[in-house]
């Protein structure tokens, strides 16, 4: 997978904790789940290190999966940055893995059932009707190339399994047993920034779960 190197730096940040994460239930790419208490404080973190790291009102290009859990994420972060949350872009490639018929179970019954769900690297399990990583990392190389014409920064916000498999596309990491490139999992409430291929993490998260 070929990806043209943008001239600005991609700040990847993962979304805040949320009632499915605390309830340890397999969440995928449900479209709202709202976040808890711990999900908002994270947002907060993270809108506070980004306005560290870049200042207020920064020419910054905002995108998210349309997931509620990320647009509330992504509300936060804007009004630390002093930036209009409606002018955000939006686009269902940056969803999280689809887990077909075991979205929405909780990890206990399904470790009852099938044995481990997450593995030791803290990648899903694929559900039997759910998405493959190869499916997930062919539609962010799409959103990618689709916007290798962005000027400048731009914030992006996504989900655990998926950033996992952009950022691995996005630092030309080699092909993974599960099927695509990915990266070490960061925890939830993490912004992590690619520049020139190479990522440096701007601010450590705090949430546990893996997707």
């Amino acid at each position: 997978m070929t990806i043209t190197q943008r001239r600005g730096r991609d700040f990847i940040a993962r979304h805040g904790e949320t009632v499915f994460n605390a309830a340890r239930r397999m969440q995928g790419d449900a479209p709202h789940t709202p976040l808890t208490r711990a999900g908002f404080a994270q947002a907060e973190e993270m809108g506070q290190a980004l306005r560290a790291f870049l200042g207020p009102r920064p020419k910054l290009t905002m995108w998210a999966s349309s997931a509620g859990r990320a647009l509330q994420t992504l509300a936060i972060i804007a009004e630390h940055l002093e930036l209009d949350w409606h002018d955000a872009r939006h686009d269902d490639r940056l969803i999280e893995i689809g887990m077909g018929s075991w979205g929405g179970r909780y990890y206990a019954d399904l470790t009852g059932e099938v044995g481990p769900v997450v593995d030791k690297r803290g990648l899903l399990k694929c559900a039997p009707d759910g998405e493959g990583y190869d499916a997930i990392a062919v539609r962010v190389s799409s959103w990618l190339a689709d916007t290798a014409e962005d000027e400048g920064d731009r914030l992006v916000l996504m989900h655990g399994i998926s950033s996992r498999v952009m950022r691995g596309v996005m630092t030309g990491a080699p092909v993974d047993t599960c099927g695509a490139p990915v990266l070490p999992a960061h925890p939830q409430g993490t912004v992590t920034m690619i520049a020139e291929g190479r990522e440096t993490v701007i601010h450590l998260g705090t949430g546990q779960a893996p997707a």
